[in-house]
């Protein structure tokens, strides 16, 4: 197994708009994806996600930082590090997550399921809304006495 996730940490961290074609290597056809955006099932639609991320953001890329495995489920950590197109685009940003992958008896990825604070990690990071965000954070936390 650790041979297989090694393999899915590679793809991902050097993927491309032209490998997302690759991606039935590593998952099976009926694979389930859900982050804080999308819950789909198929490799159809999770290539159309990153192919969709391509068209959106500059350079997007994958950092792995930890690789937990426990039979046939793995448990990544990364940094996702990307440039908006739109809006500050000299400013890279970065989301921290983590992506907790199922494997089936064949070695492909069966369910594939990130987790990251959309809010935190990327409404805040947004002109208009990010004000709003950083505002109703502010107003959340305990206040300290004088």
């Amino acid at each position: 197994m650790r041979d297989r996730v090694d393999a899915l940490v590679r793809f991902f961290e050097t993927l491309t708009p032209q490998s997302v074609a690759d991606l039935p290597r590593f998952y099976a056809g009926d694979c389930r994806f859900k982050d804080p955006f999308n819950d789909v099932r198929g490799v159809d639609p999770l290539q159309s996600i990153f192919s969709h991320m391509f068209d959106q953001l500059d350079a997007p890329r994958f950092i792995v930082r930890d690789r937990l495995l426990d039979g046939q489920r793995a448990l990544l950590t990364w940094n996702f590090e990307f440039r908006f197109r739109r809006w500050q685009p000299q400013v890279v940003q970065c989301i921290h997550g983590a992506s907790l992958l199922t494997f089936d008896a064949t070695g492909l990825v069966s369910e594939h399921r990130d987790y990251w604070d959309a809010a935190e990690e990327l409404y805040e990071k947004l002109p208009a809304i990010g004000t709003m965000m950083r505002f109703l954070k502010r107003q959340g936390r305990p206040q300290t006495p004088p």
